[in-house]
């Protein structure tokens, strides 16, 4: 169902231009106008769903059914040495369009224009500790 203040969704509809890439009765890919690298690529579910939080476990299977054979064809058109998937869910992870949606980031080495970069905390961290934070996220889990 197409939210009328998505710009996805409006995308999809058609009431916006893209440059498609892909396209089935489920899922829609199209380059970002962004294009971080050269083949950046937007993969969402026709489906509107806000994030991965709210998103049904068959519609993510759709979703990200599609994503090796887009990013295939990427590396084919375009040799990448490598290729990012990023998702970024909510404000504080930096999601600014609330449509589920999964970047594929084609990576063609130093200077590219992406630069992923997070600092570990390795010491913080015993093995019991990460036993612990693991026990705890799997209890959550609805079987």
């Amino acid at each position: 169902m197409a939210h009328e203040d998505c710009i996805f969704c409006k995308i999809i509809d058609g009431d916006i231009p893209s440059a498609k890439v892909y396209e089935d009765e489920k899922v829609y890919a199209f380059l970002d106008i962004s294009q971080v690298t050269k083949g950046h690529t937007l993969v969402i579910p026709k489906e509107h769903t806000k994030n991965i939080y709210e998103t049904s476990p068959e519609t993510a299977q759709e979703l990200f059914s599609r994503i090796p054979v887009i990013a295939n064809a990427i590396r084919d058109a375009y040799q990448p040495l490598g290729i990012n998937l990023l998702n970024n869910n909510e404000e504080a992870a930096e999601q600014s369009v609330f449509h589920l949606h999964v970047h594929l980031i084609p990576r063609y080495g130093d200077g590219d224009g992406y630069y992923p970069n997070w600092t570990t905390h390795t010491e913080d961290y015993s093995s019991e500790d990460l036993q612990a934070v693991a026990k705890a996220i799997n209890e959550q889990i609805k079987r």
